[in-house]
């Protein structure tokens, strides 16, 4: 599966954006997917999650409450809608893809579980 990011930009503090990640093919409904962040001299890091069915959703601590990741299978996209923004939150921003479910192993919190990736939008915001 390739996968294209978009809706990247720079905002000020408080402000929202969505990020859109869309995915080729027919068999986007059978993988799960997930959003990374990768921030100038850090390493890549989980932000969220969403199973093949988009029933469950995992987030990071530090957007808990502010972003919402959601699918459309009819589409092949995937969501990233990020509310009341802040500095430390500019990164790259990459979408992931894994045919392996979401589980309570955990695993989908680390890059190495995903075999899909984008080539990234930049979020930056301003202070």
């Amino acid at each position: 599966v390739q996968l294209v990011e978009s809706g990247g930009g720079l905002v000020q503090a408080g402000g929202s954006l969505r990020l859109s990640c869309a995915a080729s093919g027919r068999t986007f409904s059978t993988y799960a997917m997930a959003w990374f962040r990768q921030a100038p001299g850090k390493e890549r890091q989980f932000v969220a999650a969403i199973s093949r069915g988009g029933s469950s959703t995992y987030y990071t601590d530090s957007v808990k409450g502010r972003f919402a990741i959601s699918r459309d299978n009819a589409k092949n996209t995937v969501y990233l809608q990020m509310n009341s923004l802040k500095p430390e939150d500019t990164a790259v921003y990459y979408c992931a893809a894994d045919r392996d479910e979401l589980s309570r192993s955990g695993s989908f919190y680390y890059t190495s579980h995903y075999a899909y990736w984008g080539q990234g939008t930049q979020v930056t915001v301003s202070s």
